[in-house]
């Protein structure tokens, strides 16, 4: 037999995952907080890495709206113990794009909050707000309250010369009442209108995590998001390991359609995953070729072109060694653990078929999965 999946083994790890690493570089919307309440678990779990392990953390966001001080204000309520320094926003990744483009002392076109401003101007730039100015460069980023004037004025500057930077591309963004239009959106409107397409600072572009890295001196990060298409893939170009928590945007689903970069190396229902046991599935070849995929003791395997989860899943609820895979939805730690193996085996069967060319029917397994995921509460 022969391993398709780099570093699996038995896919446990003693020590906990974050125990791997030197810094966590997380992402906020839908990991620590959604709008202005936190996720379940977020603080609890962070509060103890820090305690247990001495882990730092850096809070890396593509939300250019928020100044790094008003940010750190918001964790701080939660009860978590930062300083303003351990903020990366994607508009101090914008700044950095912008040094490569303009030269200091330029003017630059503002479209966003405050916190793009303040770093506009940190940054050494003259920020305006009209086309007037005659501005260098147009950097945009996210900011609820943006006005189709200031679009306008960000499209009539592009159209004279200027350059174009975005802070991020996220086309939806997670907040308390749900998805909600994002940046991305936004950007495409001026994109398409001026017929200027932006450099991108924030993820999953590589400027961002760069900045990150170069911020807090990381010589062994793990990105932590709940994107795939952002954070990471974000983490992938830069060649950084990633977890994806489920708390926010990408789903079971999402996870089952990940192509290449955008595959996470570690998956969590939540922050919790910091804490537990580095977990990973390990794909196999038998002679004749066909894959499995093993996760503790739950297996993927495909029949008659169909994945299938089996195994022997304990005394956790589930059926004996051969009998499908199945469980109540629950909240108890071994529950969530054997759902949680069942997504890891199953998406990385997926993935390796995929790979190979082959068309497998996954959508059974993503049903059961997507019908007894655990409550995070």
């Amino acid at each position: 037999m022969t391993a398709d999946t780099p570093g699996a083994g038995d896919g446990t790890y003693g020590e906990p995952l974050a125990g791997q690493f030197d810094v966590l570089l997380l992402d906020l919307d839908g990991v620590i907080y959604l709008g202005s309440s936190a996720v379940p678990h977020a603080v609890e779990s962070l509060t103890m890495v820090q305690r247990t392990l001495g882990l730092r953390s850096a809070y890396v966001t593509n939300n250019a709206s928020r100044t790094p001080g008003s940010i750190a204000d918001q964790l701080r309520g939660f009860g978590l113990r930062l300083s303003d320094r351990d903020i990366v926003t994607s508009a101090q990744a914008g700044v950095r794009v912008l040094r490569g483009c303009v030269p200091a002392g330029a003017t630059v076109l503002v479209v966003g909050g405050p916190g793009l401003k303040e770093e506009v101007e940190l940054g050494g730039f003259v920020a305006v707000e009209s086309a007037s100015e005659q501005p260098a460069a147009v950097i945009q980023g996210f900011f609820p309250d943006v006005t189709w004037r200031r679009l306008a004025e960000a499209t009539f500057a592009l159209r004279a010369g200027a350059v174009y930077v975005a802070t991020n591309a996220d086309l939806t963004i997670p907040v308390e009442g749900g998805i909600a239009p994002g940046n991305g959106l936004l950007v495409g409107v001026v994109a398409q209108a001026s017929g200027v397409q932006p450099t991108v600072a924030g993820k999953p572009e590589p400027p961002l995590m760069l900045e990150s890295v170069a911020r807090t001196g990381a010589q062994r990060p793990l990105v932590v998001g709940d994107r795939l298409d952002t954070d990471i893939l974000g983490a992938g170009r830069s060649d950084l390991p990633s977890l994806l928590v489920l708390t926010g945007v990408s789903g079971v689903a999402d996870v089952f359609k990940a192509e290449g970069l955008s595959r996470p190396t570690y998956l969590g229902l939540d922050l919790r995953a910091l804490l537990e046991p580095a977990t990973r599935a390990e794909v196999v070849r038998d002679d004749t070729g066909s894959m499995t995929s093993v996760c503790r003791r739950t297996v993927a395997r495909i029949d008659d072109e169909r994945l299938n989860l089996v195994g022997d899943t304990g005394d956790h609820g589930g059926a004996p060694t051969g009998g499908s895979w199945q469980f109540g939805v629950s909240n108890a730690p071994a529950a969530a653990g054997l759902w949680l193996d069942g997504l890891r085996a199953a998406s990385a069967l997926a993935w390796a078929a995929r790979d190979a060319g082959l068309d497998v029917d996954c959508s059974d397994v993503i049903d059961q999965l997507q019908k007894s995921r655990p409550r995070s509460e």
